[in-house]
């Protein structure tokens, strides 16, 4: 198989293959005759672990290549991706200057100081809160000459971590027989970088399963839209054809709006937890786990099918959400 990867300048910050685990007592709460696997992107090693640890390594292999000391990127107040790239840039020994925004519809002291917000801080970076693009503009004139990393690392040099993971994951499905073929991936969607890498690295693998985007950061039509504009991108950076289907883009579990909980989210934050001992956060595997469930209890995802739920990480979001958890 062609390495399509290995002219793209990268940097290793992650621990890999991240394991591939079964989850039998999730599959038995949920009935149906459903076969389970989660793999476990929560553990990539890098300050809690995550999914966007896959994209830095090329985004920042590529600004060290280029000659960059100063990394500038954006996200909402409790971003993983921001979380991740100040402890990356922490190990690389590059200045990390964090844009954050209030995406969510909330301005307490507990989610504007703890969680992830809090982690930033203590992996080095300057953490600033900007309102609309006056003030962006305005910290990014200060900041001066930088690298600049969209949110969640989702161009086309980001999106290549995602076609090394499905590269990285279909090689483990091949070493291991008793997973047998896999049907369908479950993963959240929010700026599309994930879903784009994985179409691309799966159809280079040649594995036919079906990957089932749960929107959490906008709606279906929005999410589709962007991730084939990023899909042709970096196709384009391969210089291969963008795989056409395999996929499909939903936003049933999606709710209110991105960071605002739904009872779904909850339980299944709750399900995975107390059947597995896997912890989710609120804001995007949460939302992506209540899709899970909901296909297999509609029989959406039918007996004898398998499933794997990719985990994205992000637990640290869980402290800031202590009122949705409290309780039973």
């Amino acid at each position: 198989m062609i390495d399509l990867l290995a002219p793209h300048p990268r940097t290793v910050l992650g621990h890999w293959p991240t394991p591939l685990e079964p989850a039998p007592r999730l599959a038995a709460e949920l009935g149906g005759g459903t076969r389970i696997w989660i793999k476990r992107d929560d553990c990539t090693g890098l300050a809690l672990g995550g999914n966007k640890t896959r994209k830095l390594e090329f985004l920042l292999g590529q600004a060290l290549a280029e000659g960059h000391t100063t990394v500038v990127t954006f996200g909402a107040v409790q971003s993983n991706h921001a979380r991740q790239t100040a402890a990356a840039c922490a190990r690389l020994g590059l200045r990390c200057e964090l844009l954050l925004s209030r995406s969510v519809p909330r301005t307490d002291t507990l989610y504007e100081t703890s969680g992830n917000v809090l982690l930033d801080g203590v992996l080095g970076a300057r953490v600033r809160v900007v309102d609309g693009m006056d003030e962006t503009l305005a910290a990014l004139e200060e900041i001066g000459p930088a690298f600049v990393i969209p949110p969640g690392g989702s161009n086309a040099v980001g999106t290549l971590g995602y076609v090394a993971a499905a590269l990285e994951f279909a090689g483990q499905a091949e070493r291991s027989p008793e997973i047998g073929g896999v049907d369908r991936i479950v993963v959240a969607s929010s700026t599309t970088g994930t879903v784009a890498g994985l179409l691309l690295g799966l159809e280079h693998a040649r594995l036919p399963a079906v990957v089932e985007a749960a929107c959490v950061y906008r709606p279906a039509d929005e999410t589709a839209a962007e991730l084939d504009t990023l899909l042709g991108e970096t196709a384009a950076l391969l210089g291969v054809e963008p795989r056409a289907g395999g996929r499909s883009v939903r936003d049933d579990w999606f709710g209110p709006g991105y960071g605002v909980p739904t009872p779904e989210m909850t339980e299944a934050v709750r399900l995975f937890a107390r059947t597995e001992g896997v912890l989710l956060d609120p804001v995007y595997s949460g939302k992506a786990a209540a899709a899970l469930v909901g296909m297999v209890r509609s029989g959406e995802i039918g007996p004898g099918e398998t499933v794997v739920f990719w985990h994205t990480g992000g637990s640290p979001g869980l402290f800031v959400y202590p009122d949705v958890f409290t309780g039973r």
